[in-house]
């Protein structure tokens, strides 16, 4: 997937007038993006139209208007988009009551390790979180992290296939499996792959 660059995006100026509009599709598109995990976890996963409106929110909120300002934007979100043989989400634990979700994430450490993906029969497909911030201590986790999920030959091809998917969490103190991944997911994620 090809990523962003300056000329993508509105300026601050033309984002005001569209916004409304922009934000709908993005919402919309969006739904065939997020898988939750259990009650607690949810996968959003990102493309190029999700990172799009995540940097024009930023442009906007912060003010950025100059070149270089608008590119720092662009490189921090870029590794993000996927590039066609993986999968790039946001992970995120969500928990409303601040109190417990302190202590759900000092017993969820590590628990952005566990999270997997199934194409078919094939071998699970683990994360890897280096384009993850230090985001957690010995201590606890953070409720955001950022990870990655490289596809073999094979998940590939079974996806053409039209093979299903799961996905799943097998933490000790969190463990949910979401099997079948729902159809328009799976089908929004198979749009990534080249």
């Amino acid at each position: 997937m090809e990523k962003l660059n300056r000329e993508d995006l509105y300026t601050l100026e033309k984002y005001a007038e569209v916004r409304k509009d922009f934000r709908a599709r993005v919402m919309q598109h969006k739904k065939a993006r997020r898988l939750a995990i259990g009650p607690n976890a949810t996968l959003y996963f990102e493309d190029r139209l999700t990172v799009r409106y995540q940097i024009q929110e930023m442009l906007r909120v912060e003010r950025i208007f100059e070149a270089a300002g608008i590119q720092e934007e662009l490189d921090a979100y870029n590794p993000l988009i996927p590039d066609g043989r993986n999968w790039k989400a946001t992970f995120m634990v969500e928990i409303e009551d601040e109190g417990e979700r302190r202590r759900q994430l000092a017993n969820l450490v590590g628990i952005e390790s566990r999270v997997w993906l199934k194409v078919d029969d094939n071998d699970p497909i683990s994360p890897v979180c280096d384009e993850d911030m230090d985001r957690q201590t010995g201590d606890k986790t953070s409720s955001v992290h950022f990870l990655r999920f490289e596809l073999t030959e094979a998940d590939v091809g079974a996806l053409s296939e039209g093979a299903p998917m799961e996905a799943g969490i097998s933490h000790e103190h969190y463990h949910y499996t979401v099997s079948p991944i729902p159809t328009e997911i799976r089908d929004s994620l198979v749009n990534d792959l080249d």
